[in-house]
């Protein structure tokens, strides 16, 4: 198989409440509007997919890989959005944010040098 992109994908109830969250969490709006009850954002060869499905609302996790997680998470609260408190280990620090529906986003900075 020739992998040419990948989507994570939030499945939400209110479409209008989902892309403002993942508006404010992103930094910038939608690129594109591909069908009816579908939104993306796109970055590179992956990007986010946020569907409306009310009946599986809620049930979605993704993660996304940051540079810094102190600089993420002023940014995000200058959006009006509070990361939980972070986890440390070895494999970097991690938190997590729910959108409105309770879809779980995990921010993770990866251990320096990796």
């Amino acid at each position: 198989m020739n992998i040419q992109g990948l989507f994570a994908v939030a499945t939400v109830a209110d479409m209008a409440r989902g892309e403002d969250f993942y508006t404010r969490l992103l930094g910038r709006g939608p690129d594109d509007r591909p069908m009816e009850g579908l939104i993306q954002w796109r970055q590179s060869y992956f990007g986010i997919q946020l569907f409306e499905d009310a009946a599986r609302a809620g049930r979605s996790r993704m993660t996304i890989v940051v540079p810094d997680m102190a600089e993420t998470r002023a940014q995000l609260a200058g959006r009006g959005l509070t990361l939980e408190p972070e986890i440390n280990g070895d494999f970097g620090k991690i938190a997590q944010i729910y959108d409105p529906d309770g879809n779980q986003v995990t921010l993770a900075e990866p251990p320096k040098g990796m």
